[in-house]
């Protein structure tokens, strides 16, 4: 089984030692994806950030030979759960009619405090 790292060129990807996805087969994993556009926090609400962050996931599996519309999982890791409703009006927008599995998760913070949502992301090629 081939294994292809997809990289969106961050340099903290050597260091931490990690890709931003790896495809495996017919299975591309996403890595834990923040809201940044250009080098910077892509938006101050979670609507923006969320939208972001589905942006560069929806990239990398493309780049990893597959489509947005073979995303099959997210997990929407969100700083303050009273946001939710605004990181999910940004996922429906970009999934609502792929309705992968998901699930939204509190968490006490990310890397960088200006990050609201951090998110993953599973796909699966069909031959």
């Amino acid at each position: 089984m081939s294994r292809q790292l997809i990289s969106s060129g961050s340099p903290f990807e050597p260091e931490i030692g990690f890709s931003r996805a790896v495809r495996s087969g017919n299975r591309i994993e996403v890595s834990g994806t923040a809201p940044i556009r250009d080098g910077k926090v892509a938006g101050t609400d979670a609507y923006e950030q969320t939208k972001a962050a589905l942006e560069i996931i929806i990239k990398a599996v493309e780049a990893a030979g597959g489509k947005a519309s073979d995303i099959i999982r997210t997990r929407i890791f969100l700083t303050d759960m009273s946001l939710w409703k605004d990181a999910a009006k940004a996922h429906g927008e970009l999934f609502g009619e792929i309705r992968p599995a998901s699930s939204f998760i509190g968490t006490s913070a990310l890397i960088n405090p200006e990050w609201l949502v951090e998110i993953e992301a599973s796909a699966q090629i069909e031959d």
